[in-house]
């Protein structure tokens, strides 16, 4: 097998998890009352904003991170000083296309998710991360 099959296959995987994670997260978002407004909005090369919602009248702008089992670093890791920068760039540029931003304002957070090896994912929502 060729090294650009098998990394072929990696991202694959990794696609698919980080999208499962995705919909765990929209759905815990939607049951804690916030409305999905949009999901993996992506503004050119600057970059890719996972979950787009409402929460009352504040904008909140969603990172996503999902790791499976216990073997890598938290999902609340990823998001370093620069993530967060290029976060609040995005979330600026979504409002700019989208009419201006509402009455309650901007958030940015994050919701980790965690695949145990066995049993359901594990959520983890902080609001108010950037």
């Amino acid at each position: 097998m060729s090294v650009g099959a098998g990394g072929g296959a990696c991202m694959n995987a990794r696609r698919a998890m980080g999208e499962y994670g995705e919909d765990v997260a929209a759905r815990r978002l939607s049951e804690a009352g916030m409305t999905i407004v949009e999901r993996n909005w992506r503004c050119g090369r600057t970059g890719e904003i996972d979950i787009v919602a409402h929460d009352g009248d504040v904008l909140v702008v969603c990172e996503v991170k999902t790791r499976k089992g216990s073997r890598y670093e938290h999902p609340m890791a990823a998001v370093t000083p620069q993530k967060a920068g290029r976060l609040r760039d995005l979330a600026e540029r979504w409002i700019q296309t989208h009419g201006g931003a509402p009455p309650g304002g901007v958030r940015i957070d994050l919701v980790g998710v965690l695949l145990p090896d066995r049993g359901a994912p594990v959520v983890e929502h902080v609001r108010g991360v950037a």
